[in-house]
């Protein structure tokens, strides 16, 4: 086998590898929000924190918990074209590039930690003050409106769109924002993963629409976050997306 050819090889099988570990962090997400205990769930109970004299922080540790778990499900997909590029980079100026791919991720993740503490409190917040449902959706149409009407008109300003692009450009983000080793992989998923949270986070909002565990819900924003990202014609689906919302958010309250 020629050098040329076994660099070909090695890179492939390395695609290979980094693919199926993207594959099983986000099973593992999406695992752990099918069997983990609900926060403040007793037995086939719904949620009912707020109802019975506050949260405690078992309560806040697990809704962190599921929050994190959920991001890893829904955001990590979308980050995938980085990633890879980033891993087969990684490969050909550095023997260790698996290490710095696992950084790059953790980096990634940690920026939807963040988000996802901040969610955390929102729903704490929310809840103790009776705005949620036993569900942990939008307890009034008013509200429920204000969520969707607020994540459409995001969907139009200049800031999402900013973020967008940087999303939808995988080789920029490599080339433009490399750093070595692991220590500078970790910080580029941070900034990365900053960026997505600029771009969707008001998408995250709307589980406070149908519910923080309604698994298909979260599964229908995935799919939205996807298609914005990756395909063709992602800022179209951007705008009719928010067409879409302010129209539902409407309807809510007229």
């Amino acid at each position: 086998m020629s050098g040329e050819a076994a660099l070909a090889y090695v890179l492939k099988r390395n695609r290979l590898v980094v693919a199926a570990g993207l594959v099983a962090t986000v099973a593992s997400g999406w695992i752990y929000l099918l069997l983990a205990p609900m926060p403040g769930m007793d037995g086939m109970e719904t949620m009912v924190m707020g109802r019975l004299g506050g949260w405690t922080s078992a309560d806040v540790a697990l809704t962190f918990l599921m929050w994190a778990a959920m991001m890893v499900g829904m955001m990590v997909p979308s980050a995938a074209p980085v990633i890879l590029l980033y891993a087969m980079v990684a490969r050909r100026r550095d023997a260790a590039g698996h290490a710095s791919t696992a950084a790059l991720v953790a980096g990634y993740v940690t920026a939807w930690s963040v988000f996802s503490l901040v969610a955390t409190l929102l729903q704490w917040g929310l809840d103790e003050a009776a705005l949620l449902t036993m569900a942990q959706a939008a307890a009034s149409p008013t509200l429920g409106a204000a969520i969707l009407m607020a994540a459409g008109i995001y969907q139009f300003l200049p800031l999402k769109h900013a973020c967008l692009d940087h999303c939808r450009s995988p080789l920029h983000v490599v080339t433009h924002e490399w750093r070595p080793g692991r220590r500078g992989a970790f910080v580029m998923g941070v900034r990365h993963g900053a960026v997505c949270v600029g771009c969707c986070w008001a998408l995250m909002g709307l589980l406070f629409v149908g519910g923080t565990m309604n698994l298909l819900w979260a599964g229908a924003i995935a799919v939205l976050v996807l298609a914005e990202k990756l395909l063709p014609a992602g800022p179209l689906v951007v705008r009719l997306a928010g067409l879409g919302l302010i129209a539902a958010g409407l309807a809510l309250v007229f």
